[in-house]
């Protein structure tokens, strides 16, 4: 048994303690908006926070969570209404959209240490999380808007 909370609720789960996290949070709770990229954690699209900290959940073990708290692109806003949720449209972010939870989630770790990152910063922090439609210029533009409008 793996206890640990996931968007706010408290979760008792009956699974392997080296099972992927990213398996658990999609196959076992549903929370689909988290994806699966690479399975080595090479792309950053399975990017979750763990006590607020970004970790790929493709190669993070569910024990790793073990009391802790997680969230996922679901529990970031229930409604959208994350800063960087408006952004991401108001930029027009994602072309394919499979990285994008992923890069929000990297993001919101960033603005969560930093409310006002220079270009340098977010470059540096975002550096990992792979887009393969190469929206780069626009995800930092989202990543500045949110700052600008946090």
């Amino acid at each position: 048994m793996v206890q640990f909370s996931v968007n706010g609720r408290s979760q008792r789960l009956d699974v392997e303690a080296d099972t992927p996290l990213l398996w658990v949070l999609r196959d076992t709770l549903g929370l689909t908006g988290t994806k699966y990229g690479c399975g080595i954690a090479q792309c950053g699209a399975c990017t979750v926070h763990v006590n607020g900290e970004p970790v790929r959940s493709c190669s993070t073990p569910v024990s790793a969570a073990e009391g802790k708290r997680v969230t996922t692109i679901e529990g970031l806003s229930p409604d959208a209404s994350h800063p960087l949720q408006k952004a991401w449209v108001a930029e027009q972010v994602p072309q394919c959209g499979y990285c994008q939870s992923g890069q929000i989630m990297q993001a919101a770790a960033l603005l969560a240490k930093n409310s006002n990152p220079s270009r340098a910063e977010i470059v540096k922090h975002m550096n990992g999380n792979i887009c393969r439609c190469g929206t780069y210029h626009r995800i930092i533009a989202a990543i500045q808007r949110a700052a600008k409008e946090a």
